[in-house]
């Protein structure tokens, strides 16, 4: 077996054009892009690639933190200041990141599977791992890496111990999957299907067929469509092809489902052939049709590929946060397990920094293609890198290698013996990630140490959030900084948990409404500056001992914060100074109040100035936006007159996220975003560039049937219009769910089908109208989840998004996830 290794010098070779080599021998294990996720630091080699924030700015991080391997494009960086670092230039980082996983893959000479199509990638990606681990030793992209990022660090975790390679290539706009395919260089192809997804980046769907085909264009075999088939230009291809309407190699010819399980029949080589599925959702019927094409086309026997589809289980594709017990945060991931997806959710670990300790509950890894001895070796060393505090083991492989894990580890043999011990463990202020294999059952664990079991939940993507900073992010204009407004429990959606991920994400402020918000962040380990824009005087301890900065509004409060700064022995102390442009709520106002102010701190130096800001009375609607533009001027020409009588300059910043993209020029140093990060525009609600980020569902309790003219609820508002069925949901006004929405005004949907509700709401239930669907008991119902059901819900209620938002109560279990 021949093992391929690379040292900095060797890399240099393949993708440098000048190099600066400290230590050219030392080898090269990890690339590395994203300068949060740092481990093994000795072995690992940063890419600085092309963004909206020039890269070269992580460097000094990375090196204080012990990186001394770059790649780097700014030939004038000041590589002479780094001394004992390896680097390597290159006037395209990102091509060299390509280039160097393409000469990776020239080593391997086994089959690899590469998949594309709108929708379904990871799906089939992981249904054919559960299909073919037993066969294959497998590597395959980690969750869905299928950008021109991601694939190349996908194929780079090739190693000679495997023999098939699985790889997801996705794109957003022409000419990209050239690139993917010299990358991935598939042996056979798979098309899943072409939908809507990125159609804004094509002139049209051909054009975008056309395009993700070219990942096919020297592979042996491509599994299709049957209706695609025409589209295929290279003759030398061969096909497999599937279909539910035509002639195909693998023709279905029925699926029947029932319980949940459909039955597949299909004709292959002219024989009658059937699999069995545990799910009935059309998009799942296409995968396992997919996949059952694939299993023939590699020479899986039909036998097997029918006893093995009825075992598919559902793809989990997403990190869940939750609130734990005794004050820990879990995180459940506890129906994956392998390497490369526990890396990325160590990496989600070491984000919550509201707690102390960091504790991670493992179970063996299963169908690896990696011995063991080397494989929990890797594992050990990733802990320490990763900063573990306390590691849980379970199964016998973890068992058998104990010795290679620190001495005050705990290792089980089975689940149930972890669980029997879990009350000796006294986990208390934790963040604890569950991550285990299928078969461990570890969903057990994360439900016995989650705090709330109340149905009802409020689920937050944090890609989508993450996904909708990055959107706006590319509306500003260069080195202006980003305020992130959490008050009010962020928006609805938790406080510290979304701190933690706008910290992560480099957010330069955080803005809270009271001193107790600020208070709660420090104690969760947010460490980015906090202003708090409702000071009191009563809460001047709290500001100063937490490192908060307060928004100054009058000269009662300013005249507080000062005689308070002199009496505490405090030489200087930040302050943001507000001012009244049109709002007319709080803040200085007028040429007056002004030349009052500036004379007050030039007697009070030892408040120091670090932003001059107002707010904007509707930015979002373009009938105002001539006095819109009036407070932008006013702003202007007030905080120029403060920074020239205070002698420095101060961070300035007008527009909130409505304004952001509408007045470019009201962005000045800093910009303030709030409602925007959940997806949700005022000055637009088809804003298709971002993505929702909050879902609210509950489920139904209890199904009845009753006739024409029953009453239902207090009061007998409701009455039923004919004989027929009403669902009693799980959620109430305690929970949110306005009683203005009863009787008919609330909408909600069940099994993608419109409901109205019936009665009136009640404090912990509501009930819906499901005479005209079909529903079980235990089914889920959505309130909202997406934007336009946000929107629906304020318009149902003559109310703003804010109001809807902001008014789920905390009793309403949050859970965060990436997806």
């Amino acid at each position: 077996m021949k093992i391929i290794k690379y040292t900095i010098q060797s890399i240099s070779e393949i993708i440098g054009e000048e190099c600066l080599l400290f230590s050219p021998h030392t080898s090269i294990y990890t690339l590395l892009y994203d300068s949060r996720k740092l481990a093994d630091a000795a072995h690992s080699l940063f890419f600085v690639l092309p963004g909206k924030v020039d890269g070269h700015i992580f460097i000094h991080n990375l090196y204080q933190n012990g990186m001394r391997n770059f790649v780097i494009s700014d030939s004038k960086f000041p590589v002479s200041d780094y001394p004992e670092v390896n680097f390597i230039y290159s006037h395209n980082t990102l091509a060299a990141l390509q280039h160097l996983a393409t000469q990776h893959r020239q080593h391997f000479d086994f089959p690899v599977i590469g998949i594309t199509g709108s929708n379904g990638k990871t799906v089939v990606k992981e249904w054919l791992f559960q299909l073919l681990h037993p066969d294959y030793k497998i590597v395959r992209s980690p969750k869905s890496f299928n950008s021109q990022i991601g694939v190349p660090l996908s194929v780079w975790q090739m190693e000679a111990s495997h023999n098939l390679g699985i790889f997801e290539a996705g794109i957003s706009q022409p000419n990209e999957m050239d690139k993917l395919q010299k990358i991935i260089q598939p042996t056979i192809g798979i098309l899943t299907n072409i939908g809507a997804a990125h159609d804004e980046g094509f002139v049209n769907t051909e054009q975008k067929l056309t395009e993700k085909l070219a990942l096919f264009s020297i592979a042996n075999f491509v599994i299709v469509n049957q209706f695609y088939l025409k589209n295929i230009k290279n003759q030398n291809i061969k096909t497999f092809t599937w279909s539910f309407t035509s002639d195909a190699d693998l023709q279905i010819k029925s699926a029947h489902s029932e319980n949940n399980k459909t039955t597949i029949t299909a004709i292959y080589q002219n024989i009658p052939v059937h699999i069995r599925i545990p799910f009935s959702d059309k998009a799942s019927i296409e995968n396992a049709v997919i996949c059952w094409a694939t299993l023939l086309l590699l020479g899986v026997g039909q036998a097997t590929i029918a006893h093995r589809m009825q075992h598919l289980q559902a793809v989990k594709m997403r990190l869940e946060l939750k609130s734990g017990k005794n004050n820990c945060s879990i995180i459940d991931d506890s129906y994956n397990s392998d390497l490369s997806s526990l890396e990325i959710a160590l990496d989600f670990l070491n984000q919550q920094q509201q707690h102390p300790t960091k504790t991670l509950i493992l179970s063996d890894l299963l169908q690896t293609g990696t011995t063991a001895n080397v494989l929990y070796a890797k594992i050990a060393h990733l802990l320490a890198t990763k900063n573990i505090h306390k590691f849980i083991g379970v199964g016998s492989n973890l068992s058998q290698y104990r010795n290679l894990f620190t001495p005050n580890s705990h290792f089980y043999s089975h689940t149930s013996h972890l669980i029997d011990d879990l009350g000796n463990l006294k986990f208390s202020n934790e963040a604890i990630l569950i991550k285990g294999a299928r078969s461990f059952g570890f969903q057990k664990i994360s439900k016995l140490l989650t705090q709330k079991v109340h149905q009802t939940v409020l689920e937050i993507n944090l890609n989508a959030l993450e996904h909708n900073f990055n959107y706006y992010k590319t509306l500003l204009q260069p080195k202006v900084k980003v305020m992130a407004v959490v008050k009010a429990f962020s928006y609805g959606s938790g406080s510290y948990q979304i701190a933690n991920v706008l910290q992560y994400n480099k957010v330069d402020y955080l803005a809270v409404a009271f001193a107790d918000e600020g208070t709660e962040l420090r104690a969760a380990g947010i460490t980015t500056p906090i202003m708090v824009m409702s000071p009191e005087e009563a809460a001047f301890d709290a500001i100063v001992s937490n490192k908060l900065e307060p928004e100054l509004y009058s000269f009662r409060i300013l005249r507080a914060f000062a005689e308070y700064i002199v009496q505490k022995n405090i030489t200087t102390y930040p302050i943001h100074i507000k001012l009244d442009t049109g709002m007319h709520r709080l803040g200085f106002e007028g040429d007056d109040e002004i030349k009052k102010l500036v004379a007050f701190l030039a007697k009070h130096p030892q408040l120091k100035v670090c932003s001059i800001f107002s707010h904007l009375v509707a930015s979002e609607d373009a009938q105002q936006d001539e006095f819109t533009l009036l407070q932008i001027d006013m702003f202007k020409q007030q905080a120029a007159f403060i920074e020239q009588a205070i002698g420095y300059k101060a961070i300035k910043h007008l527009a909130n996220t409505s304004a952001i993209g509408r007045f470019a020029g009201a962005q000045f140093d800093m910009v303030r975003l709030g409602i925007g990060f959940y997806g949700v525009d005022s000055t637009s609600r088809t804003n298709e560039k971002l993505e929702n980020v909050l879902t609210l569902k509950t489920n139904i309790s209890q199904i009845k049937h009753l006739r024409k003219g029953d009453t239902v609820g207090y009061g007998r508002k409701g009455v039923m219009p004919k004989d027929g069925r009403i669902a009693t949901l799980k959620i109430g006004y305690a929970d949110g769910i306005s009683r203005r929405l009863g009787n008919g005004k609330g909408k909600m949907w069940v099994n993608n089908q419109l409901v109205r509700t019936i009665g009136s709401i009640c404090m912990d239930m509501c009930m819906i109208d499901i005479s005209d669907i079909e529903a079980l008991e235990g089914d889920e119902v959505i309130i909202f989840a997406d934007r336009k059901s946000i929107y629906t819900l304020a318009d149902d209620l003559e109310t703003i998004p804010y109001e809807v938002l902001t008014s789920i109560s905390q009793r309403v279990k949050r859970v965060y996830y990436y997806a």
